[in-house]
């Protein structure tokens, strides 16, 4: 896909991904006889130690690569949030109705016939639920405004970013 920048490595990376994890498999197995230890046990461990590790630090290279040379477009990925029409707030208004005592499968119903209207060519998701009568019943303009602000998204970026950076 000509369009992407890295598709070779971090197809790749998703590979490595796929490799580590699969020796979690016979890791936990070790786990349920290690008062019983035999060959069995160390066998598996001399081929996971090494090769897990080696693998695991090759692809946390290759993505601190890619992270480093990351190109980033906030108004094209604003751009692009902005075509869905707010469909990305649907899980939180799914949620904000059930808080109110709507049942699931009903709040979802709701959520749902507005939300196949703005694929349907209508653009404002926000505005076809303020006008939905029985969804308006239960959520004030103002709760579902609420709902539909990106910053609830991003509100653990620092903490994440401090654990996963250091201070």
């Amino acid at each position: 896909m000509p369009h992407k920048r890295n598709p070779v490595l971090s197809e790749n990376l998703t590979g490595l991904a796929r490799m580590v994890r699969a020796y979690a498999l016979p890791a936990m197995e070790n786990v349920a006889l290690w008062h019983e230890r035999d060959i069995s046990h160390s066998s598996v461990e001399r081929m996971i130690g090494p090769d897990a590790t080696v693998t695991l630090d090759f692809a946390l290279a290759r993505l601190a690569g890619i992270i480093d040379r990351l190109v980033v477009y906030p108004a094209t990925m604003q751009k692009n949030l902005d075509k869905l029409g707010g469909l990305i707030h649907s899980q939180r208004v799914l949620i904000a109705l059930t808080q109110k005592g709507v049942p699931r499968e009903d709040a979802y119903r709701l959520v749902q016939r507005n939300a196949m209207q703005v694929w349907g060519g209508e653009k404002d998701f926000l505005a076809l639920l303020k006008a939905d009568k029985d969804v308006s019943a239960k959520l004030s303009d103002k709760e579902l405004e609420a709902n539909f602000d990106l910053d609830h998204h991003f509100k653990h970026v620092d903490t994440i970013f401090k654990r996963v950076f250091g201070a």
